[in-house]
């Protein structure tokens, strides 16, 4: 076809103009006086305070490179208050999810682009939606059995070696810290820092659950306080919750507030209400350990050796009775025989005192009748020579020695003169 062949009836319209004309029939059946819903699956999501959105018909691949896109816009002012709100609700836009959008058609005739401005949001489909997924989840997980898998996990009877998922410095994070703190029991607490909310969280969470599996602890604890369902949102995911049942390692779950139940405290090995009520648990099962093998065990042998040491008092102060008695006994007998022994030996000294007397009397007068004194008064002598030894042979002095002469009443000296002997 050439131009000739077109007719000319319309009139040539500038670029400018033809948007124009379209922007005036769109907002005649789709502009803001003429808002519609619009249906579809978000496929990709970019926010900086405003929120734009491609949203494609539900059900379509990513492969299908004819299907159909809708760039969609919700400006700040009306999506500040209905992020607020989903947040509340735990609901967070992201790709895959279906959504109902209420708005207008604009036109962007610098970029020929056609747009829709959203209005609101369709939030109890979206609940709806949520609610959906998170039950299809869950029966996921319980064919493959995976809600059972960590719940058999063997937990130690005394887990003080605890790897900690948590934020510090966090409610939460102090609560359950401040349990175990205050036992009084030496708990060994390794911490990884994670996120506990946003959609940072999920992965980090799966990250430290892997890095602590790898360590030497007893229990994983996965600790976060009370918030809106939407700062909750992150331990309802997938990966959170592969990540726990994968886990060799039990992990306990002290999550929210009472109430709150996550896919996590459905997968986890134990699960309670609240960080505190964790910390609690953990200490409550050493304190238990603790009172059956060590206190009660100490306490039973206290008492036997109580009873031990009362027997073992009650034989010695008997024995001290006794010997005491015994000791007594033989002191009286040994006393009564060194008394009879002592009369003996008294007696007998008497006697040998007795016989002595006698025998030195007798030797006394054996003695007197040898005395010198006595032959001297008889008329007996005594000679000597001058050394004073005793002459008593004629070969004891010579003629010329000088001898003394003892008589009773004194003594003479003498010289040798002469010798006879008794032939002469």
């Amino acid at each position: 076809m050439v131009a000739d062949d077109v007719t000319r009836e319309e009139p040539v319209l500038e670029v400018g103009q033809f948007y124009e004309l379209i922007t005036a029939h769109l907002e005649a059946d789709f502009g803001r006086r003429r808002p519609r819903w619009v249906r579809g699956e978000i496929a990709k999501t970019f926010e900086k305070s405003h929120l734009y959105l491609d949203l494609v018909d539900a059900g379509t691949s990513s492969a299908d490179t004819k299907r159909a896109v809708l760039n969609a816009h919700c400006w700040t002012s009306v999506w500040g208050p209905l992020k607020r709100r989903l947040a509340e609700d735990g609901v967070a836009i992201k790709p895959g999810m279906i959504v109902n959008l209420f708005g207008y058609v604009d036109v962007y005739a610098p970029q020929g682009k056609i747009g829709f401005t959203v209005s609101a949001i369709d939030v109890p489909g979206l609940l709806g939606d949520v609610a959906r997924r998170r039950a299809e989840l869950i029966t996921r997980l319980t064919a493959e059995g995976l809600l059972e898998a960590n719940r058999g996990r063997e937990i130690s009877p005394v887990p003080l070696r605890v790897g900690l998922v948590a934020s510090p410095g966090t409610e939460g994070y102090n609560d359950f810290t401040g349990q175990l703190l205050r036992s009084g029991y030496a708990f060994d607490v390794a911490v990884v820092t994670t996120l506990v909310q946003g959609d940072q969280a999920p992965a980090q969470i799966v990250a430290a659950i892997a890095a602590l599996d790898a360590r030497d602890v007893d229990v994983i604890a996965l600790v976060r306080g009370g918030g809106s369902k939407g700062d909750l949102a992150c331990f309802d995911d997938e990966g959170v919750a592969r990540a726990i049942a994968a886990a060799r390692t039990p992990v306990w779950t002290g999550i929210g507030h009472t109430g709150d139940e996550s896919v996590a405290d459905l997968v986890a090995h134990t699960r309670a209400i609240t960080p505190t009520k964790l910390g609690e648990e953990l200490v409550s099962r050493v304190a238990n350990w603790d009172q059956q093998h060590l206190r009660r065990p100490a306490q039973r042998l206290a008492v036997a050796l109580e009873a031990v040491l009362d027997e073992a008092t009650e034989f010695l102060n008997e024995r001290r009775r006794t010997m005491i008695f015994a000791v007594r006994d033989r002191l009286r007998s040994e006393e009564r025989h060194l008394g009879a022994v002592r009369a003996r030996v008294v007696l007998q000294s008497q006697h040998l005192l007795d016989a002595a007397s006698a025998s030195l009397a007798s030797t006394r007068q054996l003695l007197s009748a040898y005395d010198p004194a006595r032959r001297l008064a008889q008329g007996w002598s005594i000679v000597t020579r001058a050394d004073g030894s005793l002459v008593r042979a004629l070969a004891d002095v010579a003629e010329g020695d000088a001898v003394r002469v003892r008589v009773s009443d004194g003594q003479l000296g003498a010289t040798i003169t002469t010798k006879n002997g008794e032939s002469g």
